[in-house]
């Protein structure tokens, strides 16, 4: 059975290695690993670097022991693309990390940047491998434990219906079944069938979702504004709109740190999207700078708080990320 939160990841460690191309899975095992670390010290701080922002000297300072002992996890995505002076940065850092740091390398897994993997190794690092879930099986499965982790119960033929209605990308599909598990919380006793799919999910959570993250990524406010509001009036669930932004500014982020010459197949076996998708983000790129991404991705994070409890009206908290994420597009050029 397919466990989308690694059991391994409850116990702290001042270095870990997460290998692995499931974006939605990588990015539990690390929050597990940071609650872990909370746990012990409830004001440890959580930084990101990837490499748009990673410089040798922001990750020197993040691993240096701070002037109160402050703990801290220092989150290093996207390891193996890395340029080679902050890939030596950060392997000459692994033996001296300060005691209240504890440093997470993400890597996809591919050929590229392994020798970052063996060297994390001979480190030390507790290694966690993610795995890739390609087969509905695997879907089912894991949609099976999300609501099995809610104690709640789905038949197959109610995962199959929400498989057809959401799609495959892993991120939907949680945010779909966490959706349907707050909209049935009135009766918990009995398993989530077919029906109740039918009746929250059939020709809602089509293609509208991911219509407003295109137009967003684009810059287009006036239509993606349009787009959320007919999204929102047709009965799509916030949740998933917030989960379909992420994804679309993941998708920039992670073409955009990529080879400009590589080729739309190789890109698609390296960063595990179907090679019509490689074409189509590398036109959305066009426009987005580091600090650009960065300013989109906090305001779907605050978007996504505030539609799962977080903030008294979805409705805007999801209108002003799609304005913020539109306005960050061409952030910090000239």
């Amino acid at each position: 059975m397919l466990d989308p939160m690694p059991a391994d990841t409850a116990a702290p460690s001042q270095l870990v290695l997460v290998v692995g191309a499931e974006e939605l899975l990588v990015d539990r095992a690390v929050a597990r690993i940071a609650a872990a670390r909370r746990a012990e010290d409830p004001e440890t701080d959580t930084r990101d670097l990837s490499p748009g922002n990673f410089t040798p000297g922001t990750f020197a300072e993040l691993v240096s022991p701070s002037l109160f002992g402050e703990s801290r996890v220092v989150v290093v995505r996207a390891s193996q693309d890395l340029a080679a002076d902050d890939t030596a940065a950060l392997t000459a850092a692994l033996g001296n990390l300060a005691e209240e740091i504890t440093l997470v390398v993400v890597h996809n897994g591919g050929v590229k940047g392994k020798g970052l993997i063996t060297t994390m190794e001979k480190a030390g690092a507790r290694r966690i491998d993610v795995a890739k879930v390609t087969k509905p099986a695997e879907r089912i499965a894991f949609l099976r434990d999300e609501f099995k982790a809610a104690k709640r119960q789905i038949t197959e033929e109610a995962s199959r219906a929400l498989l057809d209605a959401v799609g495959n990308e892993l991120r939907e599909l949680a945010a779909a079944a966490s959706q349907l598990i707050a909209d049935t919380s009135d009766d918990p006793r009995g398993p989530i069938d077919e029906t109740i799919v039918a009746k929250y999910y059939s020709g809602r959570a089509e293609v509208s979702g991911f219509t407003v993250a295109d137009l967003a990524v684009d810059g287009r406010t006036a239509q993606a504004l349009e787009q959320l509001r007919w999204a929102l009036a047709t009965g799509t669930a916030p949740v998933l709109i917030t989960s379909a932004l992420a994804n679309g500014v993941r998708s920039v982020a992670r073409v955009a740190s990529a080879p400009r010459g590589a080729r739309p197949a190789d890109l698609a076996r390296e960063l595990g999207m179907p090679p019509w998708k490689i074409d189509k983000v590398r036109q959305q790129v066009r426009g987005w700078t580091p600090d650009g991404i960065s300013t989109a991705l906090l305001a779907v994070a605050e978007a996504d708080a505030a539609v799962k409890g977080g903030g008294d009206d979805s409705a805007y908290a999801l209108e002003r990320c799609v304005v913020t994420v539109c306005q960050a597009r061409g952030q910090g050029r000239g």
